[in-house]
């Protein structure tokens, strides 16, 4: 199924307005939960947006290998959405959508990613690891401190793979899921595989950061870096600086670059992983097929790269839409197009019931 959607941005602006005044944030967390408090949450009568400046109310919380930051929006009570952010990106990608949802009665929640934001490890001595299946466990064991059993998922970039993973090896913790550029498990073997000039043209920053040079650079110069790739990936986004800003903070974390770095050289078999997740990558690495319901999005100005539809809609057994969304939207899609995101999410949960 094959959708296209173009969505008022002005229309969105006022609808943001109503549902920030309906859903408040609340700080929901275990016992082990601490406040982090990243500034004041700006709403009112007269505003028409989420401003750059305002930002989430920070929980921490310790999950398995992390003390993960996180925001938590929405009724207590609410059926649970999970929304994950990619590189380099952070949590701040849901700031229109989490309170879109929150009005609607979900409860949102919106966890940094290891090396990112406020999420920590708690051992200087652990491994900083960046495989794919470390981080779908992350997720997995954040559900399990919060004591939420099944959640809606939900995300882009790193976030779309992470959920995708979580759908496909423990479907029982997924009751329905919303993937931008749909299916992204991929294995060390597929990232050896060559592709046409072009098409590695555009994988360019992963061989950089497969020098020491490059990952000397990326420390350096970071802001700048993933600047430009949020100028590359979402060509026609008008982003202002303040709303880079807002993110770019979420990079000072420690850890960022070791975990960006490690990703990217894990992928094309550069470096090793960790044995723990042998199993996990194993499963992975035959392409399981996703069987709770779905709906993947693509922008269709997606200036980074991505599969074309086609080529995964099979990877997809259960009820299952694709979208594309219209309107000069980029990578960041949750971000350029939080209606289109939020419906998505809206509707995925339809297909579960």
């Amino acid at each position: 199924m094959l959708q296209k959607h173009n969505y008022d941005r002005r229309r969105f602006l006022e609808t943001a307005a109503i549902a920030m005044a309906a859903g408040p944030i609340l700080m929901i967390g275990g016992a082990n939960a601490q406040p982090f408090k990243t500034g004041p949450l700006t709403s009112g009568k007269s505003s028409t947006k989420i401003n750059a400046s305002s930002s989430f109310d920070i929980k921490q919380i310790n999950a398995g290998l992390l003390n993960i930051g996180y925001a938590d929006l929405g009724p207590a009570d609410g059926k649970v959405v999970i929304l994950l952010h990619g590189w380099p990106y952070d949590i701040y990608s849901f700031t229109d959508v989490a309170p879109l949802l929150a009005a609607k009665g979900y409860r949102v929640i919106i966890p940094y990613l290891r090396g990112f934001g406020t999420t920590r490890f708690l051992s200087v001595k652990t491994f900083r690891n960046g495989q794919p299946s470390a981080i779908a466990l992350d997720i997995i064991a954040f559900m399990d401190t919060l004591k939420i059993d099944k959640a809606i998922l939900a995300g882009f970039d790193w976030g779309a793979r992470t959920a995708d993973i979580i759908a496909a090896l423990w479907p029982d913790r997924c009751s329905a899921l919303v993937s931008v550029s749909g299916y992204l498990i991929g294995s060390q073997a597929a990232g050896k595989i060559p592709l046409p000039p072009s098409a590695e043209l555009q994988w360019w920053y992963q061989f950089y950061f497969a020098t020491e040079r490059g990952k000397a650079g990326y420390d350096k110069y970071r802001n700048d870096f993933n600047k430009l790739i949020w100028k590359l990936a979402s060509p026609k986004w008008n982003f202002d600086d303040a709303t880079f800003n807002r993110s770019a903070a979420a990079f000072d974390n420690p850890d960022h670059v070791a975990i960006v770095i490690h990703n990217y050289r894990w992928r094309q078999g550069l470096e090793n992983g960790e044995s723990k997740y042998d199993d996990a990558e194993a499963r992975l690495a035959k392409g399981p097929v996703i069987t709770v319901p779905a709906i993947t999005l693509e922008g269709d100005a997606n200036g980074a790269p991505h599969p074309q539809p086609s080529a995964y809609a099979a990877k997809f057994s259960g009820k299952y839409a694709n979208k594309i969304i219209s309107g000069g939207i980029g990578h960041n899609l949750p971000q350029e197009a939080p209606q289109a995101f939020a419906d998505a999410i809206m509707e995925a949960d339809g297909f579960s019931k």
